[in-house]
């Protein structure tokens, strides 16, 4: 014997090699795996007709990935083999984020009568199959024990059970002919990792020509031929069991696919190439040799003399031809009669992969094998598994829905996954995503952080651009304020020209009138400062809004208590013996008025020296806006000018307060009380609404304080006398003021 084909079960295949060894007899088994580690070193002269196991576990975790599977059963035979298999796959699923709902052993059993005994003994372990939430169950398993689940399932459900069945390639649902009374419509929509197969040519033709006939010294075709058909080959048979003859005339094609496929399937296909792989390797023995055509003559007669219970007297030179067919097999390079390249790696396994097969198990009990997608351990890894979804019919429960199979229902956009305590890491509750953040697929581990210049929306699912904001010319608001602005330094003019023009009548004259214009002037340029808050804030408009803002006002409200103090000079001038005038006069309204300028305008230097304002962008303060702003560089500076301009207006508001009914002519003490009363006012107000605005809504809080403040100061002091310039010129005469100081 110069070589083993066999078997489909690796302890047949281990056993047999043990025997087989010593003869260094190769062995091509054409289903069974080896384990991945140290198995050549175990059995150097074992050839496997199929790819490394390991490959059909990362086929398996990839099509898991594929499906988004993250929550299944796993079943294993009760072995060492389920041992090792439990041992590779629990770690590969947990490092490619699945997790196992249970695992459940199936009792290793070498006879079926047994089954359902053990299935009533252990049917505590098994419950959980048809209570588990999981919807995808992968199993490993040999045949027989493997058909402890095959009978199972359909044993204790009362209905088809709704699941997805993923099964490695020793699985077969034509393996018994008991299955032909089964009902298999619970692993209906399976999907298996078959050994990868072909059609050669002609083998259809040639199994429709099969005939019990046949069979000469082999009673397999024979014994398939009854139990398949149901009849008797033999007449005694047919009188005791009152069994049919066979007409030796049925049909194969007629039978259901759990007893017989007319395709070859993947473990006939290995048998077949394992066949000729002999056939090659023996070929190439013989071409080796036939240069020596004597001694390939004495070789061949002892080959053919040989008898099996001779193996141990076996002389050198016979070892030493197997020792070349071992080498020449190791080599073995063909192409079959499909077109497909034959070939082993260096460890004896055959260099191939595995289809991805879905099972279709119809009411009438044909079974239909469709290929869906191909496992190719050749390939790059990202390319290894190829599924056609669209092939896949699934369990009739999911109505051709894909199944979902995962511990608890998905996190949605908008929501990131929160661990579950005690738990595995699949299982998790759905916790929002929080302000700010957003997250934009399902079952996110947690939540993404959007762009600075991007915002979540509403729901949180996606980053949306920011729009530039800032108080424009374009837009209501800035309108508005534009034109409030321009039409109070319209009116603040045209005051000045009244004035101008009516410099010398009384009432002009009176209480200082180069500080009445220093104060008109220094009044539009309020109202005009305030086109330099809107617009896009640039370096040049940063640095100046605010110095020409507080020095303008500043030289405002020193002409305004310069005025009010000219008021108690001039009353007390005319008192008799008054040395009021002489010793003070017009001085010490000028110096009060240049110094509290000057003060303000050295605050404005020290500023713009130390920390001056610049453009800034707030990203943060409101949601989807980047906002366009002068910052302001010393917030403490920026109070320190509001703090300066508060005391001269409390100060002038104090004097003119005291001075409002001295008996003076023309006395606007009164009228300076009420103008400093309401531009107080208005700042104490601008500090608690300039610190609760954000945005453009700042900048809009601040112009209309200015605006309010300076539209004060011109009412309540000018207003009074341009009304009796203009509508009562009668009382701006000398005997008018003569009558009424009488």
């Amino acid at each position: 014997m110069v070589a083993l084909i066999g078997g489909c079960i690796s302890e047949t295949s281990t056993n047999m090699d043990i025997i087989s060894a010593s003869y260094k007899t190769p062995q091509l088994t054409y289903g069974s795996f080896l384990p991945a580690q140290g198995a050549k070193s175990l059995f150097p002269f074992l050839y496997q007709m199929v790819p490394n196991e390991v490959q059909q576990y990362m086929g398996v975790v990839r099509l898991l990935q594929h499906f988004r599977w993250i929550w299944i059963g796993l079943i294993a035979v009760d072995d060492d083999k389920g041992n090792r298999f439990l041992q590779t796959i629990v770690p590969m699923l947990s490092q490619n984020g699945i997790c196992y709902a249970f695992i459940i052993r199936i009792p290793q059993l070498d006879y079926v009568d047994k089954m359902i005994d053990v299935i009533m003994q252990q049917w505590g372990n098994y419950e959980i199959i048809f209570v588990s939430k999981a919807n995808v169950f992968f199993v490993y398993g040999e045949p027989p024990s493997f058909q402890v689940l095959m009978f199972l399932v359909p044993f204790l459900s009362v209905n088809p059970l709704g699941k997805v069945w993923i099964v490695t390639s020793h699985w077969d649902f034509e393996t018994l002919t008991i299955f032909k009374v089964w009902d298999m419509q619970t692993f209906h929509g399976s999907i298996t990792f078959t050994v990868h197969s072909n059609q050669p040519l002609g083998f259809q033709k040639f199994v429709q020509m099969i005939r019990p006939s046949w069979a000469k010294g082999d009673g397999f075709i024979k014994d398939f031929w009854e139990q398949a058909f149901n009849c008797s080959l033999k007449m005694s048979t047919v009188m005791e069991e009152n069994k049919k003859n066979c007409s030796e005339e049925e049909k194969l094609e007629t039978l259901p696919g759990t007893l017989f496929e007319m395709k070859m399937t993947g473990h006939s296909y290995n048998v077949y190439n394992a066949v000729y792989a002999v056939a090659h390797a023996l070929h190439a023995v013989y071409k080796s040799r036939s240069k020596h055509k004597r001694l390939a003559e004495r070789e061949r007669l002892a080959i053919q003399n040989v008898e099996p219970w001779q193996g141990k007297k076996l002389d050198l030179h016979w070892e030493g031809q197997l020792r070349k067919l071992h080498h020449f097999l190791r080599s073995t390079l063909f192409n079959n009669s499909a077109g497909e390249t034959v070939r082993f790696d260096a460890k004896g396994a055959l260099v191939t992969g595995f289809d991805v097969t879905n099972w279709l198990m119809f009411p009438n009990g044909s079974v239909v094998r469709v290929k869906v997608g191909r496992l190719d351990p050749q390939t790059s890894p990202g390319k290894r598994l190829t599924i056609n979804d669209d092939q896949i019919v699934w369990h009739k429960s999911f109505n051709q829905v894909l199944p979902l199979s995962v511990c608890n229902d998905n996190c949605y956009p908008g929501y990131s996954k929160k661990k579950r305590e005690g738990e595995k890491f699949c299982c998790y509750d759905c916790a929002p995503c929080p302000e700010g953040m957003i997250s934009h697929q399902n079952n996110m581990d947690a939540c993404v952080k959007c762009l600075d210049d991007q915002y979540p929306n509403k729901d949180q699912t996606q980053c949306i651009p920011r729009v530039i904001s800032y108080l424009s010319y374009k837009e209501s608001l800035g309108v508005i304020l534009t034109i409030v602005a321009i039409s109070f330094c319209l009116i603040t003019t045209g005051v000045l020209g009244i004035f101008l023009k009516h410099k010398d009548t009384p009432i002009v004259k009176a209480n200082n009138r180069s500080f009445t214009y220093i104060l008109l002037i220094s009044l539009f340029l309020c109202f005009l400062c305030t086109l330099l808050f809107i617009g896009q804030p640039g370096k040049a408009a940063c640095l100046l809004r605010q110095m020409i803002f507080g020095i303008v006002f500043s030289v405002a409200l020193s002409s305004i208590l310069a005025k009010t103090i000219t008021v108690v000079l001039a009353f007390m001038a005319t008192q008799p013996g008054s040395k009021m005038r002489k010793t003070m006069g017009k001085g010490l309204t000028n110096s009060i008025a240049f110094s509290g300028s000057f003060i303000q305008a050295g605050i404005c230097t020290v500023w713009l020296c130390t920390f001056p304002p610049f453009p800034d962008v707030d990203m943060h303060s409101l949601d989807g806006k980047i906002i366009m702003e002068c910052n302001e560089g010393s917030a403490f500076m920026f109070y320190f000018v509001l703090g300066y301009l508060g005391s001269l207006a409390i100060v002038s508001f104090i004097v003119a307060f005291l001075a409002r009914k001295l008996p003076d002519s023309f006395n606007e003490a009164k009228f300076i009380t009420f103008s400093m009363l309401v531009f107080c006012s208005v700042w104490l107000s601008f500090v608690p609404s300039y610190l609760s605005s954000k945005g453009k809504y700042v900048v809009a809080v601040e112009i209309f304080s200015i605006l309010s403040s300076s539209a004060g100061l011109l009412g309540f002091i000018f207003f009074p006398k341009c009304y009796i310039i203009v509508l009562r010129p009668e009382m701006n005469n000398r005997e008018h003021l003569i009558r009424m100081k009488k």
